[in-house]
């Protein structure tokens, strides 16, 4: 039974407006607005350091200066490689000011997807911390990137935090070489100071700013260009689907800034809306769970599996979350079983707000989809965010189907992508101009839309398995599987088979207290044959300790396709090598 709801600002919020007027402008100058509004409430926190929005322009402006005086110009990509720290912050709206585009790179890439990255975009500078100089400084034979700049952690710390990471992390490190082509943020800086000239560029909304990376629906990495209209419409988005939120409230950005989540929710629409982000450069469930109770957060977004973990936190016990207005779930599917229980693990600490899944696609920045506050449905992803149109189509075609009937979700609205970098024939295929004149995104997304217009995310079309003729959705049988007693965390993949095509197959990780045995390998697949039909059920269970997770928290899904299909070829490639008898 939903709980009551207590609190004086979800009262009366009314509809959500079906349109909304939206900056004309770059991101940052919709950032210079609240600048102005606000010049003295605080843009972020990085570890007991406070910026104000104020400080924050002044270091913004010193940065863009910095970019001109090394010749950096209009349209020129630049890849941030780092982490969530004020450094990050700064560079990506210091280029925004200047005209140039962000290529955002994830800072525990190898330094082969480095390469990659740098190659695609045609960077000219890259920014990177000092501990993952040697990445570049390995590939940059390969590639032609005039200048390097490199920050540390260690400029932006308080100075008792300064002393202990230089007498414990820095010592680990190994140290840059004297006269190593770089330039260090300080002397970057420094450079800056020097440059007179005009800093700002005239940008239009639909310039291209901002280059993120994703999988699109062939699953080969491609650059997503992103525009300043692109960031700015989700961060209108964001606060008209959330009308509690207020200037000065907190966001904890834990979800990194290589990741539309991370960068569009946590951090622009925070900023552009005058909101305090908490800026996390790395974190474990524990110390996300005690910054939440630190800095008593009003807002918190991240991935189910972050969730899961954080119910399992003993520093929770007693803990008040009163504060929060809004939990956010997306990235991934958030079961059923595993809302239900974190949902009871919010009202038991005293929050009144329930979390709210939602859903998105790198082409359309992240989020576009949300679960309305006043309103529910099990299962459901929400409703499409203002100006922003979903429809269920055919696959393989634009022949949009009726209510209830399952196909590919097609979005439409102001944040979907220009295309994708160096790839015309697939955003070709994937950005397409229907009948109504609207150009769409087909996100290769399985999904449901009900007569009162909530979505309802079935699956990714490559993740279903086919198997005897039957669609078998893994996340269903995950629902069924995260609900059992002895079940933490599960996921369900497709293995190869020549009779049925693919066979079904789940990894199961247990709750505390359970260890792997034969006896509860047949107690799950004695609840499995209760619960799934035939053609679905699972051929084998697979206990882990631990599930493999990408670099953005997801259940790497992938990785145990990988697994199985390399213990097929192994077996195969054995039985092939046995003498004929």
């Amino acid at each position: 039974m939903q709980k009551e709801v207590r609190t004086p600002w979800i009262k009366n919020l009314g509809d959500v407006p079906a349109t909304l007027n939206y900056h004309e402008g770059t991101m940052w100058e919709a950032i210079s607005d609240i600048v102005a509004a606000y010049p003295d409430y605080i843009a972020y926190d990085f570890m007991g350091i406070h910026t104000t929005y104020r400080a924050f322009s002044e270091k913004v402006e010193a940065c863009a200066r910095a970019f001109r005086a090394i010749g950096i110009r209009e349209n020129d990509k630049v890849t941030i490689c780092m982490p969530n720290c004020p450094q990050t912050v700064i560079t990506f709206y210091a280029l925004n000011v200047i005209g140039a585009i962000a290529n955002m790179v994830h800072p525990l890439s190898s330094q082969n997807e480095i390469e990659f990255y740098l190659k695609e975009s045609g960077s000219v500078a890259a920014i990177t911390l000092d501990q993952f100089y040697y990445k570049f400084e390995a590939i940059r034979k390969n590639v032609n990137l005039p200048h390097l700049i490199i920050a540390s952690v260690k400029d932006a710390l308080p100075l008792p935090l300064k002393v202990g990471f230089i007498l414990t992390e820095s010592r680990k490190m190994k140290k840059i070489p004297k006269g190593a082509p770089v330039l260090l943020w300080d002397e970057f800086l420094s450079a800056g100071k020097l440059f007179k000239g005009e800093v700002k560029v005239s940008r239009k909304k639909d310039d291209v700013a901002v280059i993120l990376y994703s999988g699109g629906t062939t699953g080969t990495t491609k650059g997503i260009l992103l525009t300043n209209l692109n960031f700015n419409a989700l961060g209108a988005q964001i606060v008209a689907t959330n009308p509690m939120f207020r200037p000065g409230d907190t966001m904890l950005a834990v979800m990194p800034m290589f990741h539309g989540f991370g960068l569009g929710v946590s951090i622009h629409s925070m900023l552009a809306n005058g909101g305090r982000c908490i800026l996390v450069p790395r974190f474990t469930a524990e110390s996300y769970a005690k910054l939440v109770k630190k800095f008593r957060c009003n807002f918190i977004a991240g991935v189910p599996t972050l969730y899961e973990a954080l119910l399992r936190q003993p520093c929770m016990e007693g803990a008040d979350l009163s504060s929060l207005k809004g939990v956010f779930s997306g990235g991934d599917s958030l079961s059923i079983e595993l809302k239900k229980r974190f949902d009871k693990f919010l009202y038991d600490h005293h929050a009144t707000i329930q979390v709210r899944e939602g859903y998105g696609t790198t082409e359309c920045v992240t989020a576009s989809c949300l679960t309305p506050i006043h309103m529910a449905k099990e299962g459901s992803i929400g409703l499409p965010f203002p100006d922003t149109f979903y429809k269920i189509v055919k696959p393989g075609t634009e022949e949009e189907l009726d209510y209830g009937e399952e196909g590919e979700i097609c979005i439409a609205g102001p944040t979907v992508m220009v295309g994708y970098m160096n790839h015309p024939a697939e955003t070709a295929e994937t950005l397409r101009v229907h009948q109504d004149g609207m150009t769409w995104v087909h996100t290769g997304d399985l999904g449901v839309m009900d007569e009162d217009g909530f979505i309802y995310f079935r699956q990714r079309l490559k993740r279903m398995i086919v198997t005897s003729g039957y669609n078998v959705y893994p996340s269903q049988l995950e629902n069924i599987l995260d609900a059992h007693e002895l079940v933490q965390m599960s996921c369900v993949i497709g293995v190869p088979d020549s009779l049925k095509m693919q066979k079904v197959k789940a990894f199961v990780m247990l709750k505390p207290g359970y260890t792997p045995s034969d006896e509860n390998k047949a107690i799950l697949m004695a609840y499995c044959r209760k619960n799934i039909a035939k053609y679905a059920l699972p051929y084998d269970i697979e206990f882990r300790e631990q599930l493999p997770k990408t670099l953005v928290g997801k259940v790497a899904y992938r990785e145990l396709e990988k697994e199985e299909l390399e213990k097929l070829n192994a077996e195969k490639n054995a039985e092939a090598e046995k003498p004929a008898e």
